[in-house]
């Protein structure tokens, strides 16, 4: 059996930390890698830079035990792990993916690789990423072999496994869920699975690395176009009258029906991204799952509209009423406010200037620079709601949900994720 004592994760972010953490935790020597001074002083310290339930002490023990160290360079390892963001770029209505990052993290490793490393894409990337590392790893070592070239003799292994993990939840699931395991070749995948299998308890399927890349962005997409049902329905019930969450209750109890909640629109670094890798390259064929991004995305300006109309319904000679939007992060209970369609909207509100707006947060201690450039700033849940005149719900924390209802008498009360 392969035997893996030392790993190396390029990126300490919300995957590549944790990743690290939990493979420390497991008794192996990682070094961790980041761009980011503040990110590698922050990690040496053991102190994790972004919030995680159980992290902190899981980051702190790896430290204090020797077994995480933090770095701006890559090491020699028996295993290297690339876990970088993957943005989008480009225009808002067809974006497409930036690999810049995985890239640059290749660049890196090449010259710590020798005979035995295996190289594993986390990232989630396009189709035929892996397949691009490898060729690039090549290029900048041709003393070694790689998979493309040499197949299963190969002296460098290349995989993708891609994250599947949910905020709020990483660790668990970094060690319980299914793991894909996308081998360049066969043994690449063995190898890989080699590795995980250290640390998950979930099964370790093994593919090869274009499905498994695929598959990471499929099931995004799948759990896009669902959303984007749900909030479809939402547009087609506001003009006809009718109640949308009463109406998909009664849809669903048919046997063989589930659509999902409307909310405010989708965001998070997953479901608002990914499918856009599909359309970019593949957009002859994937007309459902772009028409669903653009529903998912146009959903906060339906919610903008919402407010404006109700705020000028009230008839306030200065048009400005007094709002208190509830939430900022892109789902419950969490600090991640990447791609919120919560900021999106309250920025826009801002923008047009349709109220005072009063903005509470409990998972973060500063509103985010967009919103920071607006002049707002954040407020406490009881006197952002005495004061309101509208309540607008967009995120569904606990502590909104215990809410009372008295709180709430002789408020315009706008709820987005049918909570109240």
């Amino acid at each position: 059996m392969d035997s893996f004592r030392r790993v190396c994760v390029l990126g300490l972010g919300y995957v590549g930390l944790p990743t690290a953490a939990v493979f420390a935790g497991a008794g192996l020597d990682v070094l961790g890698v980041d761009t980011e001074p503040r990110v590698v002083a922050a990690v040496g310290a053991g102190l994790p830079h972004f919030g995680e339930p159980d992290l902190d002490a899981a980051v702190r023990r790896a430290v204090e035990a020797g077994k995480l160290r933090a770095a701006a360079v890559p090491e020699p390892a028996d295993a290297i792990l690339i876990a970088v963001p993957t943005p989008l770029a480009g225009e808002r209505a067809a974006p497409v993916p930036d690999i810049s990052r995985v890239e640059a993290a290749a660049r890196a490793a090449a010259p710590v690789l020798r005979a035995g490393t295996l190289v594993v894409v986390e990232s989630t990337v396009p189709v035929g990423t892996t397949e691009l590392v490898c060729r690039l790893l090549a290029a900048l070592r041709p003393d070694l072999t790689f998979p493309h070239e040499a197949g299963e003799a190969a002296a460098v292994q290349v995989a993708h496994c891609p994250e599947r993990v949910l905020p709020g939840r990483v660790l668990q699931e970094i060690v319980h869920n299914p793991r894909l395991i996308g081998g360049v070749t066969r043994r690449c995948a063995q190898r890989a699975a080699a590795l995980y299998g250290i640390v998950v308890r979930g099964e370790c399927r093994l593919t090869d690395s274009r499905t498994a890349e695929l598959a990471k962005l499929a099931e995004n997409a799948y759990r896009d176009v669902n959303v984007a049902f749900a909030n479809e329905l939402s547009l087609v019930c506001d003009r006809q009258g009718i109640d949308v969450r009463e109406l998909i209750g009664l849809a669903n109890l048919h046997p063989r029906v589930n659509i999902l909640q409307p909310g405010p629109g989708v965001g998070g670094h997953c479901i608002a991204v990914d499918p856009w890798f599909i359309v970019a390259t593949n957009p002859a064929e994937a007309q459902l799952i772009r028409a669903a991004r653009l529903v998912n995305d146009a959903k906060p300006g339906f919610v903008v509209a919402q407010v404006r109309g109700r705020a000028a319904a009230l008839g306030r000679p200065s048009g400005r009423p007094v709002i208190a939007c509830l939430g900022l992060s892109y789902k419950r209970d969490v600090d991640d406010l990447r791609g919120s369609p919560a900021v999106e909207i309250v920025r826009r509100l801002a923008e047009e200037r349709i109220g005072e707006l009063l903005v509470v947060e409990p998972h973060v201690a500063a509103p985010p620079a967009e919103l920071a450039a607006h002049g707002l700033e954040l407020h406490d849940l009881d006197g952002a709601i005495a004061r309101a005149e509208i309540v607008l719900l967009l995120v569904d924390h606990m502590a909104f949900l215990r809410v009372g209802r008295e709180a709430l008498r002789e408020k315009v009360v706008i709820d987005t994720r049918g909570v109240w």
